[in-house]
């Protein structure tokens, strides 16, 4: 929907099943509209469209992509942003670090972005700024190689001329938002500039076009999970002239009780599709990151793991708040509203982001999706009210 400040909020479409387009499009089908109609009956409405890489490709047909064409004018749904981090199935079978794969060392990566903006620009309004979201280049463990990072550079900065290119014969401000997220190549927002500086060095004279055209797609789950201040990092990348491309709304779980209660409780959080890392805290500092819930917890229990505090990368609904001794990090979500509303403006692209539906447990008040969705939409349009943003 389109709000203040040439603003537009969606929720990301990744929650449902999309394997293929058939798939995608029937879920857009049976809950986007439902959802619509609770929260936006009148005006149009916005899509935050997911496009795995078989989904993309079957809609680049002509036919099929004239077909979502007429959907979206039938009703009253416009596209502004797509997200491409996850390239294959991401629903409903083993996601984990495969999520990273084909990650930016390769063309692969690289070719299915560039599809996802041509199909964008063959979707969305006229003159409206569109954004694609990725990976943050792979994940760490990934990378260990002077041939991966430049790799890595080449196809980004190659993907940032393409944009450049299509931005000015399509009529649209486009531009790539790198999502960092714990254990990525890059995960906090120290590492996202240093992260741009090296790019920017690798080729001194494309400075102007990376800035325009690269930027971070800045998720509030992620960056809580690493205890950063929403002022102090969103505050470091504007200072350094990095484009917000996105925000996504979403709430992590954090902990400070490690009863054995609790580290119960915490393993309803382990399941087998997604990586839940850990970053674990004590007397201010970090002092290690699982790459998964279940194995901090085994650390935990043999004791050989004694922080404070436990942030866990777990997408939980953003108007939930869970029983103690296991909390939100909405504070998170709270400061960056409060920087938008001193800096309006500075990022117009605002998705909700929970895509955990299927595997949230009972403990966090699971509910019907479509329920879910219109009470996440309900909630941050308050937060945006009451900051006059919406």
């Amino acid at each position: 929907m389109r709000l203040a400040h040439k603003n537009h909020l969606a929720y990301c479409t990744n929650i449902h099943r999309g394997g293929n387009w058939q798939e995608t499009l029937d879920s857009l089908d049976r809950f986007s509209l439902a959802v619509r109609d609770q929260v936006c009956p009148e005006d149009e409405y916005a899509i935050g469209l997911r496009l795995g890489a078989s989904a993309a490709k079957e809609l680049s047909d002509p036919k099929t992509l004239l077909a979502f064409q007429k959907w979206l004018e039938k009703n009253n749904c416009y596209v502004f942003t797509i997200n491409g981090f996850p390239y294959g199935n991401f629903h409903g079978t083993r996601v984990k670090d495969q999520v990273y794969r084909p990650d930016w060392t390769t063309r692969d990566r690289l070719d299915y972005t560039k599809l996802l903006f041509d199909l964008l620009c063959k979707i969305m309004p006229s003159g409206l700024e569109g954004s694609v979201s990725t990976l943050p280049g792979s994940f760490k463990r990934f990378i260990d190689s002077d041939d991966q990072r430049a790799a890595i550079n080449e196809h980004l900065i190659e993907c940032s001329e393409y944009i450049d290119r299509l931005s000015e014969s399509a009529g649209h401000n486009l531009h790539l938002g790198l999502e960092p997220e714990p254990l990525g190549y890059f995960e906090t927002s120290q590492e996202s500039v240093a992260f741009f500086d090296q790019l920017i060095e690798s080729a001194p004279n494309k400075e102007d076009l990376i800035l325009s055209r690269l930027g971070i797609n800045y998720d509030t789950c992620h960056l809580a999970v690493e205890y950063e201040s929403a002022e102090e990092s969103l505050a470091r990348l504007v200072d350094q002239g990095i484009l917000l491309s996105k925000i996504h709304i979403s709430s992590a779980v954090k902990v400070s009780d490690f009863s054995e209660s609790t580290l119960a409780m915490l393993e309803g959080f382990c399941e087998d599709v997604y990586l839940h890392q850990v970053v674990a805290q004590s007397q201010g500092e970090l002092l290690k990151r699982y790459e998964d819930l279940d194995i901090a917890l085994e650390d935990r229990r043999g004791g050989n793991e004694t922080s404070d505090e436990w942030r866990i990368h777990f997408h939980i609904p953003v108007h939930v708040y869970p029983e103690p001794p296991i909390f939100p990090t909405n504070d998170h979500i709270f400061g960056t509203f409060d920087y938008l509303q001193k800096f309006p403006g500075t990022c117009s692209h605002f998705e909700i982001e929970t895509y955990t539906w299927e595997v949230l447990p009972q403990l966090v008040g699971k509910s019907d999706v479509v329920d879910q969705l219109v009470k996440e939409y309900q909630w941050t349009l308050r937060e945006f009210e009451v900051r006059g943003l919406r």
